[in-house]
């Protein structure tokens, strides 16, 4: 792998006698992370169930390496939501962020999803996480892992920061910027990124990061926490972003990460992190966190009253269990709500909360993120495969299936199961499983 000569000589200038060693570890394969989705399973359980040979990732609670001989993207419990693919320095981030039940939490550069879900899975069902990136097409992989995860206080938004701030100023409980950056630290795992440095280097990022970052810090309410990372080692595009808010935020100072072995302090920022491939196992990140001064307090959340309700919504709404929340009809589309945060005038929302399905003419179709938001005791029909029945893939591909042994009395919207954790929805009739799992979703 040819490294640029500027980025070499900027490297060795920072590791000095280290320099050697973080060259050497281009020649190691790079680690695979997967990450348990405590929302569906708790790690205690996830374990007893694992398919994989799995070691704990010593800076997270829910993170776990596997091998590059597992291929946990195809196995049924990818498709039930369990488990999110993350590389493992990535999910430092956001497990630094002091998330509690009930806040109002904002990731600001979102997609592809890995620190929106671990957020989530902090919330714990309640509050409001708002999942932003300003870029609309990476936005719907954002989304689709959003609805895997089985995230039902969310909304995936597509909003430039600076429109969002004019709009709500002290808003948010905490913030995560996960900032566009250089991506030095990510040249062994994407070698392609180094084509990227060549025509941009690390001067292209640091003034399009301190506009997301201050235009965030705005948007933080007094007693807030904000986490800033990225995945590169440039001090103009870390520690330099950092004292430029901290400049022009006099309200706002960092607070130490603790750190364990193989972790680096911030070049003269000890509060700070940074991660080095040499020294720990993962790739490179630099994590800062900030805390805004003053208290806040949880504002007490009044939902509006039910939009009037098309008798097949009402009707499919038998069948189910749902909490306390707000349900409208948007279109086409049928939402339930738990928040009462309100959208300003040309604000990009791809979804705001969970989409229970679609009006098609006088008939209601659940949806897949419905499907994976619920647990079992939440519906009223349930099909449960067990993880060794071939059916199981027959399922995410999209087949009808024969269930005659299984079920050939229930008819109707029936939720699909395997080993008592959803997977999506189908209607059975006289023991045929009629296949309603989402083309966009299906097994490949």
């Amino acid at each position: 792998m040819e490294l640029p000569v500027k980025f070499k000589e900027q490297m060795k200038e920072l590791l000095q006698d280290e320099y050697e060693d973080y060259l050497q570890s281009f020649d190691h394969e790079r680690y695979y992370g997967l990450r348990i989705n405590t929302l569906k399973i708790s790690v205690e359980e996830f374990l007893k169930i694992s398919p994989f040979k799995l070691q704990p990732i010593p800076w997270t609670n829910d993170g776990f390496y596997y091998s590059s001989e597992d291929k946990p993207s195809k196995h049924p419990y990818y498709y039930a939501g369990l488990y999110y693919l993350q590389e493992p320095s990535a999910m430092l981030p956001a497990q630094v962020l002091p998330v509690d039940e009930n806040d109002i939490v904002l990731d600001t550069c979102a997609a592809p999803g890995g620190k929106s879900t671990k957020l989530a899975t902090k919330l714990n069902h309640t509050g409001l996480l708002i999942s932003n990136d300003i870029s609309s097409s990476r936005c719907q992989g954002l989304l689709k892992n959003v609805e895997l995860f089985g995230c039902d206080n969310a909304w995936v938004t597509s909003e430039d920061l600076t429109n969002m701030e004019e709009h709500y100023p002290e808003t948010f409980d905490k913030i995560l910027v996960d900032a566009p950056c250089s991506g030095e630290g990510m040249f062994r795992k994407e070698p392609d990124l180094i084509k990227s440095w060549i025509e941009k280097d690390d001067t292209f990022y640091p003034p399009i990061q301190k506009n997301i970052l201050n235009a965030a810090v705005s948007m933080l309410k007094p007693g807030g926490s904000i986490v800033y990372s990225t995945c590169t080692f440039s001090i103009h595009e870390n520690e330099e972003v950092i004292q430029d808010v901290l400049d022009k935020h006099p309200d706002l100072h960092l607070v130490p990460i603790e750190k364990i072995d193989g972790m680096m302090p911030g070049i003269n920022m000890e509060e700070c992190v940074r991660l080095y491939p040499h020294k720990i196992k993962g790739e490179g990140h630099f994590v800062a966190l900030l805390v805004k001064d003053g208290e806040t307090k949880h504002k007490k959340v009044r939902l509006e009253p039910s939009d009037k309700l098309d008798d097949c919504v009402t009707d499919f709404l038998k069948l189910i269990h749902l909490n306390k929340g707000t349900i409208k009809v948007k279109k086409d589309k049928v939402i339930w709500l738990n928040s009462d945060f309100q959208a300003y005038k040309g604000y990009r929302v791809l979804r705001s909360g969970l989409l229970l399905g679609q009006l098609k003419g006088k008939h209601f179709e659940p949806s897949q993120s419905l499907a994976l938001a619920l647990c079992p005791e939440q519906f009223k029909n349930v099909l449960n495969f067990s993880i060794e029945d071939e059916r199981v893939i027959k399922y995410l591909k999209g087949e009808t299936l024969d269930v005659k042994d299984l079920d050939s009395k229930t008819s109707g919207w029936t939720l699909v199961c395997v080993n008592n954790f959803p997977l999506g929805f189908a209607k059975l009739s006289k023991g045929s499983l009629k296949n309603k799992y989402a083309k966009g979703w299906r097994y490949q």
